[in-house]
């Protein structure tokens, strides 16, 4: 058994740890209290900042035609609040692109005070915009993901008529590659699969599936559903 002198020269012997202990930790907490308020982020919105900063944003994606109208457009920001705004957008875009030579790929400018990225085919004119703080090449994978989904969901005749017999599915595309201005995905198989999958219906799974199996089988589901 230790003797009680024993703990009591413990108890000595740790009391200057102790001490010095408690004056760290009371020094700490003053410097703490001295900080400047605008120094101290609370971390709810730290993360938020971080989840703005790490998260592209599109202002709109644009399908129109060789003559600069539309054929299907998303606004996903109140940049141009009107639908006025909105055509005199799509006028000075367009008529600024007429000449340039995007067909062959995907070219970028700064139009506007945006960054757009667009690409043409046959009588079809691409346009993806962002801020001109964005990163190009994010929306440059934009603009690609939905050229190439179009052309699947249209069996690679793209063109204004195609487009205009399968304007919902082109509309169902767009929704699954940007959702209020943050992009979803850019994927262009992936993202002609979804617009099948939600176009069959409840029809064939799309496993067991081609993908141009699934788009006709939504074709015709369409047309019957018209019909009745």
């Amino acid at each position: 058994m230790t003797p009680p002198w024993v703990w009591t020269l413990r108890w000595f012997l740790r009391l200057p740890l102790l001490i010095s202990g408690d004056r760290l930790r009371a020094q700490h907490r003053r410097s703490l209290r001295q900080l400047p308020l605008d120094l101290v982020v609370p971390l709810p919105f730290a993360r938020r900042i971080s989840r703005m900063d790490c998260c592209p944003s599109i202002k709109n994606v644009l399908l129109l035609d060789s003559e600069g109208k539309r054929v299907a457009v998303k606004y996903y920001t109140d940049d141009w609040p009107t639908l006025a705004a909105k055509l005199a957008y799509e006028k000075s875009i367009f008529t600024k692109t007429l000449k340039t030579n995007a067909r062959t790929e995907a070219e970028i400018a700064m139009l506007d005070g945006y960054i757009v990225v667009y690409k043409f085919i046959q009588d079809l004119h691409f346009f993806v915009t962002g801020g001109d703080d964005e990163n190009e090449l994010i929306i440059a994978t934009v603009l690609q993901g939905f050229f190439d989904a179009v052309g699947l969901l249209l069996r690679n005749n793209v063109d204004k008529r195609s487009a205009l017999e399968n304007l919902d599915l082109i509309l169902l595309c767009l929704d699954e590659i940007v959702d209020g201005g943050i992009v979803l995905e850019t994927e262009a198989s992936v993202i002609a699969s979804k617009v099948a999958a939600n176009s069959l219906d409840g029809a064939t799974s799309l496993s067991e599936q081609t993908i141009s199996q699934a788009l006709a089988t939504a074709r015709e589901h369409l047309a019957r559903s018209l019909l009745k």
